[in-house]
């Protein structure tokens, strides 16, 4: 039998009420398919270990995650906590630390979900969005001066390396390559950032070369969000910097119904060390506690894991699960539903159970 290890972050607000949902259906799932099994360690961080114990994980808290698999991460941030801090010091620090350079967000609108945008056909929206997620603007470069003063100054620098660049365009193009219309959208900022965005274009077009068949176009940002909206059959994968990503994976998620339906894989493309999956909505105090949280982007982002750790058959099992729920319409509010969470967690066990093994 295959074992996989996997380090479970739920962190703060909602993410305890997903991840442990996430748990729950993993399990089911393996024990279903007797092929597998998958062994999970909690790890209690986040803003609450932060106020008891000063930081957001243990010191040594790169080197335990190492021998995983995978990390199952919930969310990050906290009204006690400053966003900077909780960022930094837990998610950021993993990211970084196992130099989780590919963000990949898929976008597309699940079966029963009515979209805000009047779509020709659900179809028209079918994305992924390729995120940088090492360097641009989160890379922590800048500082302040005379704080506190009517002349204090704060610089925020984006750092663009050709490596970097390079690396996140190629992984880009290969999987634009894999998709059925081999299509790869630059989103750039360069006529106003003159020096690494530039740099951004010009890597594009070069590495564009090693992929004759992948059709490719350039957008700035700005007019990216209008394509978006206006016409959205006309986008299949996009790779944006840090930030324009973070912002565009947003809009995206909301165009096909819900942030609470978004799943994110930050990955080590070389397996070097463990790539992490985290769904995209956030802490989401303002409604911990309360049961209704979404957890299909869990659920989803539990697809894109299994994927990465080479269980395909299972993988597609458990997406056609949460399909089967959202066109039975079991919706928490996100959604506009009045379903709660465990309703939601309880449609896609039982549609587990009727999906034949692939």
């Amino acid at each position: 039998m295959r074992i996989h290890r996997i380090a479970a972050i739920p962190g703060d607000g909602i993410g305890t009420e997903v991840i442990a949902a996430g748990i729950e259906v993993l399990e089911a799932l393996a024990a279903a398919d007797g092929g597998f099994a998958l062994q999970f360690e909690h790890f209690p961080w986040g803003s609450a270990w932060y106020l008891s114990h000063g930081r957001m994980m243990d010191e040594d808290g790169l080197e335990r995650l190492r021998g995983f698999d995978a990390i199952f991460f919930g969310a990050v941030g906290s009204l006690e906590v400053p966003d900077h801090v909780s960022l930094w010091g837990l998610r950021l620090a993993i990211c970084q630390g196992f130099d989780q350079y590919a963000n990949v967000r898929p976008t597309r609108v699940l079966p029963g979900i009515d979209p805000p945008l009047r779509l020709s056909s659900p179809a028209d929206i079918d994305w992924v969005i390729v995120r940088e997620n090492s360097e641009g603007e989160y890379s922590g470069q800048g500082g302040r001066s005379h704080r506190g003063l009517p002349e204090e100054v704060a610089t925020e620098v984006s750092i663009f390396t050709r490596a970097g660049v390079e690396r996140i365009h190629r992984f880009a193009f290969e999987l634009a390559r894999g998709r059925p219309r081999r299509r790869l959208t630059l989103v750039t900022k360069s006529n106003a950032q003159r020096h690494g965005l530039v740099l951004w274009d010009e890597v594009f077009a070069q590495v564009a070369r090693d992929f004759p068949d992948v059709a490719t176009d350039k957008v700035l940002v700005d007019a990216a969000t209008q394509r978006m909206v206006l016409k959205p059959g006309s986008l299949d994968v996009m790779v944006a910097t840090n930030l324009h990503a973070d912002i565009l994976s947003d809009l995206a998620a909301a165009l096909s119904g819900s942030l609470g339906i978004a799943p994110t894989a930050n990955l080590d493309p070389l397996r070097r060390y463990p790539s992490m999956f985290e769904p995209i909505h956030g802490s989401a105090w303002d409604i911990q506690g309360k049961g209704i949280a979404n957890p299909i982007a869990t659920f989803w982002t539990a697809v894109m894991m299994l994927d990465h750790l080479g269980e395909a058959g299972a993988a597609r099992r458990l997406m056609r699960a949460i399909e089967a729920a959202t066109e039975a319409r079991v919706f928490t509010p996100d959604l506009g539903g009045t379903a709660r969470s465990a309703d939601v967690t309880r449609a896609v066990l039982k549609a587990l159970r009727r999906v034949p093994h692939s």
